[in-house]
């Protein structure tokens, strides 16, 4: 490794500026609906309410994941107030920590290069640098099976004193308890499967022995169970709901229409893990070799692997952000492949990036909505970064050709999502909610007819009534039906009401039932467009 990087406070600052430039760019977008939007508003309502227990969305009961995320956003916005950044805020840390999770883990376990190159390669490939900057709970759930899967390989490492293996295995558990706090039962059913299958394969059954089982378990137990004793004692409705609906139902039947081919996640690997994809495939199958010792970390790596993207693969529910907890322990095994690797293979992945630019660049007259400054930034940079890599390669300095790739992946990850604000903000209803914040009260009606737009309930600071909609807030509505109105025309005679008797009040209305709306004569100003949908007051 040249002089510069054996240096502390050369890679000090490096992390400083890593850390710096993540954090900054959490700002430079609109929450885009659905995720950002729900997850946002979730929290702002917890902090609004006071109510930590039972999770809300539009002031409707939600159940379909755990606290966690909630909570989390909910402290950003009492630390630092309530803004997009502050929403983002918590994913991320989560970037940034699986980050260095994976370069601390990497340096103890395969040597001080693969750390480095692996906290690199996370870092800047598309997928995990896209989604730490994405307010959903993903990037979350994949650090906690982050946290499970390097502190199992600091504990099992050969060389680890009792002491060690007792710590970072109870830091092992902690993990998976956040994670079925973030996720749910996955955070203990992966890492299970990915542990059995690992006995099978290595033939290291000895490692039963030393995962401090009861210990664990408890310490799992007590983090956990708490919020489900009492949400369950709260709300008797959510147990039935979160476990059977959203676990068994959703892997086992199509009834959240998320299906998709066997080899979904498969074909999404190719683009989400550029510019390190030619990489993969030979780290992977370099990861069936046994090593010396008892504990063999690269086939852990690799079963985790697998394992985890036939789960999913198999599952009839399926979206891009279930395969996030894979790239740690690919990170990992393209790290110690680096730091062997020929020159031909980074020579490849260097040209990769380059070849990405080049077409990026010609292709952005063509690309629609998106900011042609921003595009021309973001291609541009990767077809530099691929060549600076290409000739630090060549000339056998192979740290700065990993540096000059992550660095251009990272700003082609960063540059095409800033691009997208134009569209993204109009998606969002940004502008339209803005229109009338100013005037709402809190007891001010606002209904959302035939829709429930995710973001624009944030940024108006103020839930709404659903009307003739009930989507993903069906089970929360048929708790408490009085939230909603069911048809139309009950909304058209409660709003010629309210109107009579001169008070205000809003509508956020889908654009073809808006048109419905006036040949109805119903007293209205339109006073803002979103996409698809008006936004109305009374006259």
């Amino acid at each position: 490794m040249p002089v510069f990087f054996r240096s502390k406070a050369a890679l000090f600052a490096l992390a400083a500026v890593f850390i710096v430039c993540s954090l900054l760019v959490l700002d430079v977008r609109t929450l885009i609906p659905p995720d950002e939007g729900r997850y946002a508003e979730m929290a702002r309502e917890m902090l609004l309410t006071g109510d930590w227990i039972t999770t809300r969305l539009n002031g409707i009961k939600y159940f379909e994941k755990p606290p966690l995320h909630t909570w989390m956003s909910a402290v950003a916005f009492t630390l630092f107030g309530l803004g997009d950044w502050q929403a983002r805020l918590w994913n991320g840390v989560c970037g940034i920590g699986g980050v260095f999770l994976v370069a601390y883990t990497g340096r103890r376990v395969f040597g001080e290069r693969a750390g480095l190159y692996a906290a690199l390669v996370l870092g800047s490939t598309l997928f995990w640098a896209a989604a730490s900057q994405f307010n959903s709970l993903d990037l979350p759930v994949a650090a906690s099976m982050a946290l499970i899967l390097c502190a199992l390989l600091l504990a099992q490492r050969d060389d680890a004193t009792a002491v060690e293996r007792r710590n970072w295995m109870l830091l092992c558990w902690a993990g998976m308890a956040l994670s079925v706090l973030t996720k749910g039962l996955i955070g203990v059913v992966l890492p299970g499967g990915v542990l059995a299958i690992y006995m099978l394969v290595s033939g290291d059954r000895a490692i039963l022995r030393r995962l401090h089982l009861f210990s664990g378990l408890a310490l799992l137990l007590l983090i956990a169970v708490p919020w489900f004793l009492l949400v369950g004692a709260r709300n008797p409705e959510q147990p039935h709901f979160f476990f059977i609906h959203e676990h068994w139902d959703r892997f086992f039947l199509k009834t959240h229409h998320r299906e998709g081919p066997w080899y979904y996640f498969l074909v999404l690997m190719l683009p989400a893990t550029i510019p390190w994809l030619p990489l993969l495939p030979v780290a992977l199958v370099s990861a069936r070799k046994r090593v010396t010792g008892r504990f063999q970390p690269t086939q852990m790596l690799l079963v985790w692997t697998v394992f985890i993207l036939f789960f999913f693969s198999y599952s009839s529910s399926k979206l891009p952000g279930y395969m996030l907890p894979v790239f740690p322990a690919m990170a990992l095994l393209t790290g110690v492949y680096l730091a062997r690797a020929p020159r031909s293979m980074l020579l490849l992945v260097a040209g990769l990036l380059a070849v990405v630019g080049l077409v990026g660049l010609g292709c952005v007259r063509i690309i629609p909505h998106l900011n042609t400054a921003l595009l021309l930034a973001g291609f541009g940079a990767a077809l530099l970064c691929g060549l600076a890599a290409w000739f630090a390669e060549a000339r056998g300095q192979r740290v700065a050709a990993v540096l000059a790739v992550a660095v251009g992946g990272w700003l082609l990850t960063q540059l095409l999502m800033a691009s997208h604000e134009q569209f993204g903000r109009v998606k969002a209803g940004r502008d339209a909610a803005l229109a009338i914040r100013g005037e709402l009260r809190a007891d001010t009606p606002v209904y959302s007819v035939g829709t429930y737009e995710q973001s624009m309930t944030f940024y108006m600071g103020h839930t709404v009534i659903p009307v003739n909609y009930v989507g993903e807030l069906e089970f929360g509505l048929l708790q408490e039906p009085g939230r909603g109105i069911a048809s139309l025309d009950e909304f058209y005679a409660r709003w010629r009401a309210t109107a009579a008797q001169g008070q205000p009040q809003y509508a956020i209305i889908r654009e073809d039932l808006y048109a419905e709306a006036r040949r109805q004569g119903l007293p209205m100003r339109e006073r803002a467009r979103g996409s698809e949908v008006v936004v109305v007051s009374s006259p």
